[in-house]
């Protein structure tokens, strides 16, 4: 079992940063895939991006390339995002998945959420 606490979100304007954090309890994180997702308001939850368990692959949505990083810090329980270059359209509460196995793109696939976490972003 693990329990994900997202931090970090915020109000920026267009073209700025935020660093989000996912920082989670319980057994075995190193061995999940994890996950960042949003859904903007009368929207179904999508994919955003996704990290392998040792960090070394991850798999980014097109509309987030070259401006979000994912990465992982097995150490400290902790996933982050790094999202620069910000639009409007990021806009969207960021929630963090976690799952065993492979990774996936899915919502169904991920066993484990956190609460989310607010970005808006403001042209």
């Amino acid at each position: 079992q693990v329990q994900l606490v997202e931090s970090g979100g915020g109000s920026v304007q267009a073209g700025g940063s935020l660093r989000l954090s996912c920082a989670a309890s319980g057994d075995m994180f190193s061995r999940y895939v994890l996950a960042w997702f949003r859904q903007a308001p009368g929207k179904e939850r999508e994919f955003v991006v996704a990290i392998s368990w040792s960090g070394g692959s991850t798999d980014y949505e097109d509309s987030v390339k070259g401006r979000f990083t994912i990465s992982r810090d097995n150490a400290k329980n902790t996933l982050y995002l790094q999202m620069n270059s910000l639009k409007p359209e990021d806009t969207a509460v960021y929630y963090c998945a976690a799952r065993l196995l492979d990774g996936s793109r899915r919502v169904s696939d991920y066993w484990y959420w956190g609460q989310g976490t607010q970005v808006t972003v403001s042209s």
